[in-house]
């Protein structure tokens, strides 16, 4: 069992093979690579590259292979060490031997992709031709096997979709890469992975026109290829398939105890699935490695797989990963949180008894970190104040309360942090309501209106979830779109159709793309988005009577800024739009505008809505609660610092 795992996965000796016959060439190709793996005893330590006048010293050897040593190369004027791969002149004297060089050197050269292993410069002197690559001090993932023995599937995904995005950008340029393995994908010194020896790499060629060489590692090689139908993209898939089951598993899927069994199981595709593996992971193998190529799926499904979306992929890895397994289930307040906060919704008065004891002592522990739900649309928090206390009749307005601002987040800015302040644009959008606000309470009468109005909002919140210790704030719409602003400043609208995203970096600038065509770089933000739409559509309930209609003439709403204190959240949206929640007795206000007039609802403690004109307030007044949490709204407009 060991015999065809050495050949294969050697991490200091790649063998593969190039050649039309099978077993018999790949085994005499096996032995010419083992008697070629050792480079001149008299490699001079220092080396000169006369064009640039430049002068290397070479360090230790990083692995050989069949024409050629990598050492550790150092640039002597800067200090910058590479990966330098040396050719002997010796070992390629043949034109055709020259030729694979070449054209190696010409695929590389021109790539540049953060997980494809970077190409610096070559040169050659009358002993060698030198390659100087990018220095990746982890050395490779086969290294990390023979280490770990398997890996975990977290460890898996985080590979695997740093594997996919650089795989995907050579087939872009029409690249084969044709020897995907374990020792072909290199790590770096923080601990990102990056795709490297284009030794066998070729151009993508018709169908038609594909050579029939059989070229690759014996346990990786397609069926396609075994039956000389020739090497396409959907062979760098299978190959895809061997290595997530190799990291999985420890070995190759069709490793046997000889080669011509080995191709058999591959033209059969035959091979076996433990029950260790997760159902997603089974399902997502048996997919890369289907026997037919058009049943594989393409490099841009793979990542939407449920082994991707319905499972944990770690941001970053730690170094440590590359000798012992990394511990995932370190537990953190926020999730042990929003498990409690689910037993409290669903579970009994025991649940509900250590739910309130955990969110007493997590919002004392971590006053601008927390992850907090809202039921029924009403927050799990308890306010951190006292009740509002209506003003009595005749008495002057309340003066201005201190706000205590906990946590906070704006379009553009760098965190939930208060010390990132909004662009000019979102804080002009703040002043135009904060003028509207102040406005109508300095010149608004003392009393109750006469009258109120019963129409459809445009839309409002419903729904929010505050998980901004690590994602960002998410929220529903009336109109069921959910949005979520990130800690990194951008936004994420997932349409009602649940198959349209709008994306927006600052605002006014939105780029739309569909869930089936995700850019490779917003895969990770579009998970979490879903996360958030399943957990509140799943969770938690509508806030309030309030019934909405959508204007398909009006631009999509979607959250300039959050900002939450100690006894209320506000929303502040970019067409103007402002909401404000109230921890202690769940009331709303929102203030938005509807054929160029400013309307005013407020949700009561049953739930109930009344909307006013902002021009009937002006003229009649309004009751003292509702002018309370006015002003209270106001004063969060105004204050932008945590007390």
């Amino acid at each position: 069992m060991e015999l065809l795992r050495n050949i294969t996965e050697q991490p200091t000796n790649i063998n593969r093979m190039c050649e039309p016959k099978l077993q018999g060439s790949c085994e005499l190709r096996r032995k010419r690579t083992e008697e070629h793996g050792h480079a001149p005893a008299e490699m001079a330590r220092i080396v000169t590259d006369h064009a640039s006048g430049k002068c290397y010293c070479r360090g230790k050897v990083l692995g050989k292979g069949g024409f050629a040593k990598c050492y550790e190369m150092t640039d002597l004027s800067t200090s910058k060490v590479y990966a330098a791969k040396i050719i002997p002149h010796t070992r390629v004297s043949k034109p055709h031997q020259r030729e694979k060089i070449d054209r190696e050197i010409e695929l590389h050269r021109v790539l540049h992709h953060k997980h494809i292993v970077q190409f610096y410069h070559h040169f050659e002197d009358k002993d060698n031709i030198y390659i100087l690559l990018e220095y990746c001090s982890r050395r490779s993932l086969a290294h990390i096997l023979k280490a770990r023995k398997v890996l975990t599937e977290p460890e898996v995904r985080y590979y695997l979709r740093q594997i996919v995005s650089g795989l995907k950008y050579l087939h872009e340029q029409e690249i084969l890469h044709r020897d995907l393995k374990l020792g072909n994908f290199f790590v770096s010194e923080l601990m990102e992975l990056k795709v490297g020896d284009f030794g066998l790499a070729a151009k993508l060629e018709s169908a038609g026109n594909r050579k029939k060489t059989i070229c690759g590692t014996p346990n990786y090689l397609s069926p396609e290829v075994l039956n000389k139908q020739g090497h396409g993209c959907e062979s760098d898939v299978w190959a895809l398939g061997c290595v997530m089951y190799t990291m999985l598993l420890g070995r190759p899927p069709f490793e046997t105890t000889n080669l011509k069994e080995t191709y058999r199981c591959i033209r059969e595709a035959r091979y076996s699935l433990p029950s260790s593996l997760s159902p997603q992971a089974k399902q997502l193998i048996s997919s890369l490695l289907a026997k037919t190529p058009e049943d594989r799926p393409h490099l841009d499904h793979i990542l939407r797989h449920d082994f991707f979306t319905h499972g944990f992929v770690p941001e970053r890895l730690p170094a440590s990963c590359c000798h012992s397994a990394p511990d995932f289930h370190v537990s953190s307040p926020a999730k042990s949180f929003f498990k409690k906060a689910a037993a409290a919704l669903f579970g009994g008065k025991r649940d509900k008894v250590k739910y309130y004891e955990t969110l007493s002592e997590y919002i004392n522990h971590s006053p601008r970190k927390t992850a907090l739900a809202n039921v029924d649309g009403r927050p799990l928090s308890p306010s951190a104040g006292r009740p509002v206390a209506p003003s009595p009749e005749g008495l002057p307005p309340m003066t201005r309360d201190t706000i205590r601002l906990i946590v906070r987040g704006s379009l553009g800015s760098c965190s939930s942090s208060s010390e990132c302040l909004e662009d000019s644009t979102t804080g002009s959008v703040a002043e135009t309501v904060a003028s509207v606000l102040r406005g109508c309470l300095e010149n608004m009468p003392k009393g109750k209106p006469n009258a109120f109005i019963i129409l459809r909002m445009r839309v409002w919140v419903t729904k929010w979830v505050d998980y901004s210790n690590k994602y960002g704030f998410g929220y529903q719409l009336s109109d069921h779109i959910v949005g979520v602003l990130f800690n990194n400043g951008t936004h994420m609208s997932l349409l009602a159709d649940k198959k349209t995203v709008h994306y927006y970096a600052e605002l006014g600038q939105c780029s739309v793309f569909s869930t089936s065509d995700i850019p490779e770089h917003f895969v990770g933000q579009v998970t979490v988005l879903k996360y958030f739409a399943h957990y509140m559509e799943e969770n938690l309930m509508d806030g309030g009577d309030l019934v909405s209609q959508a204007d398909t003439h009006m631009p999509r709403l979607y959250l300039l800024q959050w900002l939450k204190s100690d006894r209320a959240l506000m929303m502040l949206f970019n067409d103007g739009t402002f909401q404000v929640n109230f921890y202690h007795d769940h009331t709303k206000i929102i203030l938005c505008t509807q054929r160029e007039e400013y309307m005013l609802t407020y949700i009561n403690e049953e739930r109930v809505s009344t909307t006013f004109r902002l021009s009937s307030l002006l003229t009649s007044g309004c009751p003292a609660d509702l002018r309370q949490r006015m002003e209270y709204s106001l004063n969060m407009l105004l204050d932008k610092q945590p007390v």
